[in-house]
């Protein structure tokens, strides 16, 4: 399994100018091999054809770069130019120890410069897999470094399966076949912060301030996705705890059309990304050795998971007419989905 680790890097100012030299030179050298290919019809380059400002190994990259995006104007017949400044090192020309170590080109020489790093100690850990491309960007005025690893899964034979309802006032509620429950994250909480943003932009439009409201659309995006990323890991950890094998979520394709909101909270549910939270979700849980399967989504907030009567809840209650099963509306859903057909074949 592939992932990407991604982290600051914090180079010094002499650093910091190499570094947008090589990648405003690399992102024109792929542009210009690029047009190259098209006028002369042929893809066959070497670093000695190239003619660069940049590292021997580096113009290697930028020519298998150009190529794949040769091929997809051969497809598309799209010729699209690339503009955000950006370097890409295979993993046989970097190096991760204390620092990262990398090269560029100084007075006309390759030259290694080592740049400090900011890991978490789960960076860290992925890092020991094996590595694969390094690419580095700059992004709202930080340097930022990206490097795919593969990840090997590990093998999980229990048998238990847990289904997961994703909501706004609570944004994750487990059940697990072995009868354990738990709701996950704060949905006034995510509300709060969701309505303190928009009452911030809705200033800075007033005093035309369109370069800060930028700004703090980034902010507020940063936070959701870190609650996102808090939520699935405390999910996989539940799942792990509880000896689960598979994952069960719903099916998502239609999650803005069919889940259960009122109209106030309907702009809210627009704004906040199920699909990133499932994936994180399934990726982390893959890592696991938990598998993660869809469901069909349809009545797991009104069947009742004993009887099969369907009954609408009211409020944050379900209450079932026939057997008198009564639980919290969230946790119905859960367990629906745990019992729920898997949307490419039956559970």
């Amino acid at each position: 399994m592939k992932l990407t680790v991604k982290f600051k890097i914090l180079p010094t100012k002499e650093q910091e100018q190499y570094l947008k030299e090589t990648l405003n030179e690399y992102i024109s050298t792929v542009n210009n091999i690029v047009q190259s290919m098209i006028n002369n019809r042929h893809i066959k380059l070497t670093s000695k054809d190239i003619k660069a400002n940049l590292p021997s190994a580096v113009k290697n990259q930028a020519i298998q770069d150009a190529k794949s995006v040769y091929r997809k104007y051969k497809k598309t017949n799209n010729l699209p130019i690339l503009k955000k400044p950006v370097c890409i090192w295979n993993n046989q020309n970097y190096k991760i120890n204390d620092c990262l170590s990398f090269p560029v080109l100084i007075d006309g020489k390759s030259q290694r410069i080592k740049v400090k790093m900011l890991l978490s100690d789960y960076q860290k850990q992925q890092l020991n897999n094996k590595l694969g491309s390094l690419r580095i960007s700059k992004k709202s005025g930080k340097w930022i470094a990206q490097i795919a690893v593969e990840v090997i899964e590990k093998q999980n034979n229990n048998e238990n399966i847990m289904g997961i309802d994703l909501g706004l006032k609570v944004p994750a509620v487990a059940v697990t076949s072995n009868g354990k429950t738990k709701f996950f994250g704060n949905g006034r909480q995510n509300k709060y912060i969701r309505r303190k943003y928009k009452t911030l932009r809705q200033k800075l439009g007033k005093a035309k301030k369109l370069k800060k409201i930028k700004q703090i659309a980034d902010k507020e995006q940063r936070w959701m996705k870190d609650q996102d990323h808090k939520i699935s890991r405390q999910i996989v950890n539940f799942a792990i705890e509880n000896n689960v094998s598979n994952i069960r979520l719903e099916n998502l394709t239609n999650i803005r059309n069919t889940a259960r909101t009122s109209r106030k909270n309907e702009k809210n549910l627009h704004t906040w990304s199920f699909y990133r939270l499932a994936k994180f979700i399934e990726y982390k849980a893959n890592l696991e050795g938990i598998k993660v399967e869809y469901v069909n989504p349809e009545y797991t907030s009104q069947k009742c998971p004993y009887c099969g009567e369907l009954n609408k809840a009211r409020d944050r209650k379900y209450v079932c007419k026939i057997c008198e099963f009564s639980t919290h509306r969230d946790r119905l859903g859960a367990m629906n989905i745990m019992k729920a057909p898997v949307v490419d074949g039956v559970a």
